[in-house]
């Protein structure tokens, strides 16, 4: 039986206009996520990426394409339902904690917050239930001013879980604490990934996370130009590991077709073959398709 998809985007495109200009955000971007998956979304700032995480979040409107959502066609949901959609399908977990968490209450009472608008019973009792499976318990009465960078970013994942959403996003998540606090709370949602089965979606520009997710999607220019899929070997050691290794031993990487078979070189790939313009040479060798760069005597196209 095939896995159950949470996430379908095809040819996504968001366009964003002022009175003087108009930014092409997103440009075609398509990928499909299944539910349960623990995955990132990597890119350069401006590549996209954000964009695509608030288009997730409801926060934002797609100009064109098809987004689906946990079944939800969001170009179709009026602002009722929007509303329903952003309290009931998703959790966001913000880089700034201010967005996550009100500096006059404590722990359990910011966690009990989004409880507030829903239908969860026994309130506080789950809000203590979040703390704890976020290390927190013991800081359940202390305020934002008592807590480290890296406890209130924990607090704002038991916020982002308090009305049981099915889709968990986390925008930049470990941006703002220091490397060894980062890797913690990367664990803390692949446990939480493991124990709950609640799809997660990281937006991040740091590359290593993909050592602690099944898979890592690259924007580059609006687009998803390729993706890196933990190799099984990997992902079986993953529980007896702790040290970080090297990138390439974790992942497979491919590059991806979009619906009309192109694909996205790297630039730095580019860059390593020296092409000086915007053309290569391509053609199939041994079954395998090779691409490099024109002879140097050839006459290249001014870009």
């Amino acid at each position: 039986m095939a896995n159950e998809v949470m996430i379908e985007c095809e040819n996504l495109v968001k366009i964003y206009k002022t009175e003087d200009i108009e930014v092409l955000a997103l440009q075609g971007l398509e990928v499909t996520i299944e539910k349960g998956e623990l995955m990132a979304v990597i890119g350069n700032s401006g590549s996209g990426k954000s964009t695509f995480l608030n288009m997730l979040g409801g926060l934002d409107r797609p100009s064109a394409g098809r987004l689906i959502v946990d079944g939800k066609d969001l170009f179709k949901l009026n602002e009722k339902e929007l509303v329903e959609y952003k309290r009931n399908t998703v959790g966001f977990v913000w880089q700034n904690n201010a967005r996550n968490l009100l500096p006059y209450l404590t722990a359990w009472q910011n966690v009990q917050m989004p409880m507030l608008f829903g239908t969860v019973e026994n309130k506080k009792e789950r809000a203590l239930e979040l703390l704890d499976m976020v290390g927190l318990s013991h800081r359940k009465n202390n305020r934002l001013s008592q807590l480290s960078g890296g406890e209130q970013q924990r607090i704002a994942i038991a916020i982002a879980l308090a009305n049981d959403p099915k889709l968990l996003l986390a925008d930049e998540p470990t941006g703002s604490v220091d490397a060894k606090t980062g890797a913690y709370i990367l664990d803390m949602f692949r446990d939480i990934n493991r124990n709950t089965g609640i799809t997660i979606v990281i937006v991040t520009h740091d590359r290593l996370l993909a050592k602690k997710v099944s898979r890592v999607v690259s924007i580059r220019d609006g687009k998803i130009s390729s993706e890196r899929v933990m190799k099984q070997s990997y992902l079986d050691r993953m529980q007896d590991i702790t040290a970080f290794t090297e990138e390439k031993e974790v992942q497979d990487e491919y590059v991806v077709l979009d619906r009309a078979g192109r694909v996205q070189i790297p630039r730095e790939m580019l860059e390593q073959l020296h092409v000086p313009g915007n053309r290569v040479r391509m053609e199939m060798k041994d079954g395998r398709i090779v691409i490099e760069a024109p002879p140097k005597t050839e006459k290249q196209p001014e870009a």
